[in-house]
């Protein structure tokens, strides 16, 4: 790792405070690169923000499963080798969730701003971006980038784009919550003893429900074709249009769950997971909507439990765009033959952890390219690099936004018939050979792969 002299005159522009754009910025910073962090907010924000502060999480607080046998639990150990700042920063601001991590997001994003601000190798500069900067530069703008950024960025990669819309689910207080009604529960679980709130449908109930909520009025009144929505964040209005029992084997599936008023399996159920350390806020988990604020109020308050629920947020639905990588970007997420590199959802990489660990690897390519190292080249059997893989192949086609999967991950040899098994092969195989790599690229990972400590998957 070069030391502090070799690169003391150079700066790398990272525009945008999301989630890729802090990560990539410690990063650099780590390796005693000057950063200048560009963030709009809140001079302008958009309609998914809350808040000014930095790695601001838009929709749920869930980075998803801890668990070893998926491709996103294999992912957050895989961010954990490679020293992720804010992989760090989320196990330490987590909130209770069963085998997933969610997070506390206004603690997490604090701990961000905070670490950002009092780098001393980190400029953060509030102002709008309107063109893509002359030298080092990494684009981390996020899907809502402001329009003229955006039309800066189509007309420097001279390719097509392609756009999606994407939805976040509401937020309540939990004080006004029917605890009579609604109980503590994590499926196959005793009740009083998990990590959701549930809230019980009987046949009735779930209909009526059904049918309230596809008539609904809608911010953006028109019907979608599936090619419009991002597959993870459908409203639930989308959801249930299709079918009448589309979310009974959904988000609302009941099984694993027992009424202890009942003593039996509802119909439907409701999950509320929590949004902060205290508790005091959850989110209906799956309810990502594109209904009026009026209209939520109404529909999800025939939800039994939630019939005197304030909304501390409630649902939008936004428009997300992305640039075809596969066809204007290299395998570093770079325009080709120059020092501007990409990051985060803006590449196509959707997901949280995907963000995250799309800043690292801008900040190890951009520092490879300051260096005259070689780039990073992410073993392909990984959660993040058969993802790379996929995301810049240009036999990748009809380019859409896609989380890790192990669907985009090489054959094994001998692939046990049993998934659970074949998964967990998978994972291992894909830790073996990162650590391998970190290990011999000393010249980006000093130290080389980092332990993961089991005990903060202790819940997967």
């Amino acid at each position: 790792m070069a030391d502090s002299e070799v690169l003391s005159d150079q700066e790398v522009v990272v525009i945008g405070g999301g989630l890729a754009g802090c990560e990539c910025a410690l990063q650099l910073a780590k390796r005693n690169v000057s950063v200048r962090l560009i963030e709009q907010r809140p001079l302008m924000s958009s309609p998914a923000h809350h808040t000014d502060g930095l790695a601001e999480l838009v929709c749920s607080n869930s980075l998803k499963s801890l668990r070893f046998d998926s491709a996103a639990g294999l992912l957050k150990r895989e961010l954990v080798l490679m020293g992720s700042s804010l992989m760090e920063f989320a196990l330490s601001s987590r909130v209770q969730a069963g085998g997933a991590l969610a997070v506390d997001r206004e603690e997490f994003s604090q701990k961000v701003t905070e670490a950002i601000e009092c780098n001393p190798h980190i400029t953060l500069v509030r102002e709008e971006a309107t063109e893509i900067p002359q030298g080092p530069a990494v684009i981390a703008a996020g899907p809502l980038c402001s329009d003229i950024l955006f039309e800066a960025i189509l007309d420097a990669v001279g390719g097509q784009y392609g756009s999606f819309y994407d939805a976040a689910a509401p937020i309540v207080d939990v004080t006004t919550i029917d605890r009579n009604i609604v109980f503590a529960q994590s499926r196959y679980e005793q009740e009083g003893s998990g990590d959701y709130l549930n809230c019980p449908m009987n046949r009735e109930q779930y209909e009526a429900f059904i049918h309230e909520l596809v008539s609904a009025d809608r911010v953006i009144a028109r019907s979608f074709e599936q090619t419009d929505l991002f597959c993870a964040c459908q409203p639930v209005e989308e959801i249930a249009r299709t079918g009448i029992d589309s979310l009974r084997f959904g988000a609302l599936k009941p099984v694993g769950l027992i009424d202890p008023a009942t003593q039996k399996r509802p119909w439907a159920a409701v999950q509320l997971r929590a949004e902060t350390s205290s508790a005091a806020a959850y989110n209906l988990v799956g309810f990502q909507t594109n209904l009026t604020w009026p209209e939520q109020r109404r529909v999800f308050r025939m939800i039994p439990g939630l019939e005197q629920a304030e909304f501390f947020r409630y649902g939008v639905m936004h428009r997300n765009s992305f640039i075809d990588s596969p066809k204007v970007l290299d395998a570093t997420f770079a325009i080709p033959c120059t020092t501007t590199r990409f990051a985060g959802q803006i590449t196509g990489t959707e997901g949280y952890t995907e963000a995250i660990a799309s800043g690292l690897l801008a900040a190890l390519n951009t520092y490879a390219q300051l260096t005259g190292a070689s780039y990073v080249e992410l073993p392909k059997t990984g959660a993040f690099g058969s993802l790379v893989q996929w995301a810049t192949s240009e036999a990748t086609d009809n380019y859409q936004p896609m989380h890790v999967n192990f669907g985009i991950f090489p054959p094994l040899e001998h692939a046990s018939r049993r998934k659970r098994e074949r998964y967990a092969a998978y994972a291992t195989r894909a830790l073996e050979d990162l650590t391998a790599y970190i290990d011999s690229r000393a010249d980006l990972f000093s130290e080389g792969a980092c332990a993961i400590d089991n005990t903060v998957f202790e819940h997967e």
